[in-house]
């Protein structure tokens, strides 16, 4: 660094607050360092404000995107588990319609020893199993039609705008 005021013994790099204090009124005192991230700036300079801004924006940038890759990568570690576990849930659904399946059989063979007539002791299994599924689907309609997406995220995602320009409080 240079001095800028020699005949006061002053310099810029000199220790204390005399270092930073002009000699003169009419002298100019030096620029402070800044330290940023990436280097250091001159403090007060244009293109020192500049480059520092610069490297805020640099720097939020990569935070951003080193964000946005965690969530991905923590996407895609659930996915892969919770594709197994929808792999096995699948398997067991196939094994419990077999378990139906055979006991349904069951049911319709005991019934037409019953009755003594294998048609009829088929179609009380068949009405029997109607009966069943009507129920469930108008279980899973009434449930369907209570569903509504995601409102609150769908809200908080609408003020993130606002909230990045410092208004928070409208929207």
């Amino acid at each position: 660094m240079s001095t800028y005021d020699d005949s006061h013994g002053a310099t810029a790099a000199g220790a204390g607050r005399a270092a930073r204090e002009p000699a003169t009124h009419h002298d100019v005192r030096p620029a402070e360092p800044l330290e940023g991230s990436h280097q250091t700036y001159e403090k007060g300079e244009l293109s020192s404000v500049s480059a520092l801004l610069g490297d805020i924006a640099n720097d939020m940038t990569t935070l951003l995107r080193q964000e946005a890759a965690l969530a991905k990568l923590e996407v895609q570690q659930s996915a892969k588990s919770a594709g197994k576990g929808v792999g096995l849930l699948g398997g067991a659904g196939v094994a419990a319609h077999f378990v139906l399946l055979f006991l349904s059989v069951a049911l319709w063979w005991g019934l037409g020893s019953l009755m003594d007539n294998l048609t009829v002791s088929a179609l009380v299994v068949a009405v029997l199993w109607a009966v069943v599924a009507a129920v469930l689907a108008a279980m899973g309609r009434k449930d369907l039609k209570n569903v509504n997406g995601a409102p609150r995220t769908i809200e908080t995602a609408k003020q993130v705008p606002d909230a990045l320009k410092g208004n928070e409080n409208r929207a």
